[in-house]
């Protein structure tokens, strides 16, 4: 039974003690002499004031448990919000957290992509100089095999960046003017640096 209706109840039994008192002082006042009735009046008033003290108790007493209960809700209710408060505080600070910790994993991952790519681009940059060089050389050496004049020459071909080196003795400078003549005409030779040396002669430079 909750306070307000254990209130209503107690009110009514009173009321209702206090009429049958009431009631049974009016008929015991009916059969008696005069004196006796005045008698029976003031215990009726007595009966009667009693009763009011007694409701007033009563009522007093379920107005303090209905206050006490409301303040007990309104404690309980108070509680409540702030846990649900605090609740929220602590997911809010763990959802910024974990954003925090995405987001620098995010950077991270970009920055191993960044490098990843660069590495790639220096080893693909790296690997195509080699090969260019590589094939420019095959091609030199090609060249000076396919020329008649050349082909018995020991000539030593070297190739760094597209640049071109002949090292080696030849008969005449004719010779020398046609080696770097047909290797400057190759694909891909950006210059040609002559170290050939002509027989019983100084180092021909042109």
């Amino acid at each position: 039974m909750n306070p307000h209706s254990e209130y209503l109840y107690k009110l009514f039994t009173s009321k209702l003690f206090a009429m049958a008192c009431l009631s049974a002082a009016l008929g015991l006042a009916a059969c008696q002499p005069e004196g006796q009735a005045e008698k029976a009046g003031q215990k009726v008033d007595k009966a009667v004031e009693n009763a009011g003290q007694k409701i007033e108790q009563s009522s007093e007493k379920a107005g303090q448990k209905i206050e006490a209960a409301k303040e007990s809700v309104v404690q309980k209710a108070e509680q409540a919000g702030a846990s649900i408060d605090k609740a929220a505080e602590s997911s809010n600070d763990a959802l910024e957290k974990a954003g925090k910790q995405i987001d620098q994993a995010i950077n991270n991952s970009e920055k191993r992509i960044d490098a990843a790519k660069e590495a790639v681009v220096d080893s693909t940059k790296a690997t195509g100089e080699y090969f260019d060089d590589s094939v420019i050389t095959a091609k030199v050496k090609t060249a000076l095999l396919n020329d008649d004049f050349l082909k018995l020459v020991p000539i030593d071909v070297t190739t760094v960046n597209g640049v071109v080196t002949l090292r080696g003795t030849v008969d005449s400078e004719q010779l020398v003017g046609k080696a770097l003549g047909l290797v400057s005409s190759q694909e891909h030779v950006k210059s040609v640096q002559n170290e050939l040396l002509v027989k019983t002669s100084v180092p021909s430079k042109q």
